[in-house]
């Protein structure tokens, strides 16, 4: 009986039907990213604001005056009692009437004598100044609620993290292509209902649900394309991040033609509902069929497989096996009990963490450091390309350890040069803080490449799904280190992400070199990764039993 693995280079690795679906599934990449960025141009701050006295909608209406006429009766008189109120978070505590007067109305308001006037928090009446709606504006995410914007990018975050999970489950239990189509489908609803969320409570609901179910398309779409290629396609998903690069490019174009924040949602959205049409494109995972004892099937989309590619699958083909090696009910233990897989573990779960965080801290500080922010992101966006050719020129040459840790060390002290550079040399500071991206999109991608061989089969998806829901925790945690540090400092964001990136290029050194060796699949080969050194896995090939 031949194996899934025969049968598949009979019909073709990766031929026509391979790369027509690949194709077709990394589209997915691109919506993803929308998503996953969106809040650089969801959440943008305003140009500036103040608050409105109560009763001045009605006096500034009364008297005919102008937004900018109230603006400067409420702000001028402020400025005028006490020179260090902005406007932005408090007014003074006065209300306009009828009585009123147009040509000087803190004339007679009480509460108003130079030296000692009383002021009052501003509670959800400011006006702001600004060429395109957000979310902060929408639902006052200002003063002592800017927080809030933290948080809902927090939740998003949080969504994937769930999704990581449950929908990982789902697409194991009941099939890839299933769990693909409902994620689109419930990706797309959310985000619309995100989009007409009447309060931010039921933003925050839809928002983290909305990142459920895509993190659900961008999971499944990976593991059905690497599924239906031969082994020796292992580097395929480095390729599937440029569609993620691709995205985050044309974002910033959607942003600037797009006016309210609404608009912006609805387009990051509704092309989900596009995949749909997949049900007719992409077939379900033949290795997944086989697991599920559903062997004919498999068999007849193997037949299609060959057919598409121009290949011929023999007539003698009429059932195929599977390597079934898993450990039951695998648990956090399997994956620390010996010391080479806990060392391996701990590393890769720090490296899944800091890549995360530092990835999206630095997107997102494009939308505080001014600057024109759309041309910025697009550039910082196009400056991830060379990423993946970066790592498919180097890893096949140098292997995946040395790549590895020297793209934590650029993007490390990139951040830390920038840091220190001085305002009045912009292009310098960009073009140093573009390398540190570039250092972490390149660490980003490399980690999904060295955390799935540096495990067993028999714990390799476990393993893989464990560590990389650090990448959702650092997520998590990156809006509220970026937003709140750098109202200390502007700064102080990069310093931590400089320390964190230096910490993991030297950690990652400890990792055992997988360049020209089999994948292993037991723990015992595993532990055998680091009796051999670097330089002898890299210009030997070394093959497990």
């Amino acid at each position: 009986m031949p194996s899934f693995d025969e049968v598949l280079k009979e019909a073709g690795e990766f031929g026509r039907f391979q790369k027509r679906v690949f194709f077709l599934l990394c589209q997915t990449g691109v919506t993803f990213s929308f998503l996953f960025a969106s809040v650089v141009f969801l959440g943008q701050a305003p140009g500036s604001y103040w608050c409105r006295i109560p009763g001045g909608a009605e006096l500034s209406e009364r008297c005919n005056w102008s937004l900018q006429e109230e603006e400067n009766f409420t702000l001028l008189s402020l400025r005028l009692v006490n020179g260090s109120a902005s406007g932005h978070c408090e007014r003074l505590d006065i209300s306009w009437d009828a009585s009123t007067s147009c040509a000087s109305p803190l004339a007679h308001s009480p509460n108003v004598s130079v030296g000692s006037p009383r002021l009052a928090a501003c509670q959800g009446s400011w006006v702001y100044h600004q060429p395109h709606s957000s979310i902060v504006s929408e639902y006052n995410l200002v003063c002592g609620h800017s927080w809030m914007l933290d948080l809902s990018q927090a939740i998003l975050n949080l969504g994937f993290l769930a999704g990581a999970f449950t929908l990982g489950y789902a697409a194991d239990r009941y099939g890839r292509i299933l769990i693909y189509l409902l994620s689109c489908l419930g990706d797309g609803i959310c985000g619309i209902i995100v989009a007409f969320a009447p309060n931010f409570t039921v933003f925050l609901i839809f928002r983290f649900l909305q990142g459920v179910f895509a993190k659900g398309t961008w999971m499944t779409c990976y593991v059905i394309v690497t599924e239906i290629v031969g082994s020796s396609q292992r580097i395929i998903g480095i390729v599937i991040q440029i569609f993620f690069t691709l995205g985050i490019m044309i974002l910033p174009g959607i942003a600037y033609l797009l006016p309210t924040w609404q608009g912006i949602q609805l387009a990051i959205s509704l092309p989900n509902f596009l995949f749909l049409v997949y049900y007719w494109f992409v077939p379900e995972s033949p290795r997944w069929l086989l697991t599920r004892k559903k062997g004919e099937k498999a068999l007849k989309i193997m037949h299609d497989i060959a057919k598409h590619n121009g290949k011929y699958l023999s007539p003698h083909y009429s059932e195929i096996t599977v390597s079934n090696a898993e450990v039951s009910n695998p648990s956090f233990l399997d994956l620390v009990r010996t010391p080479q897989m806990r060392r391996n573990t701990l590393i890769l779960m720090y490296a899944w963490f800091t890549s995360a965080l530092i990835y999206q801290g630095l997107v997102m500080r494009l939308g505080i450091v001014g600057g024109n922010l759309y041309l910025d992101f697009f550039i910082s966006g196009a400056v991830e390309l060379p990423a993946a050719l970066l790592i498919l020129v180097t890893i096949d040459r140098f292997g995946r350890r040395l790549p590895f840790a020297i793209s934590n060390f650029v993007a490390g002290i990139a951040c830390l040069i920038t840091a220190f550079l001085p305002e009045d040399i912009p292009w310098l500071k960009t073009t140093v803080a573009t390398l540190g991206r570039l250092g972490i999109t390149i660490a980003f991608e490399i980690v999904y490449l060295v955390n799935s061989e540096l495990y067993p089969t028999i714990l390799r998806n476990f393993g893989v799904s464990l560590c990389s829901s650090l990448c959702d925790l650092g997520g998590i945690i990156a809006p509220f280190l970026l937003f709140r540090l750098a109202a200390v400092w502007l700064e102080l964001p990069l310093i931590i992400f400089s320390i964190l990136a230096v910490v993991c290029g030297i950690l990652v050194m400890l990792l055992p070199e997988t360049k020209g060796i089999s994948l292993p699949e037991t723990v015992e080969d595993v532990e055998q990764l680091s009796r051999y050194d670097m330089y002898f896995l890299t210009f030997t090939h070394v093959r497990f039993p």
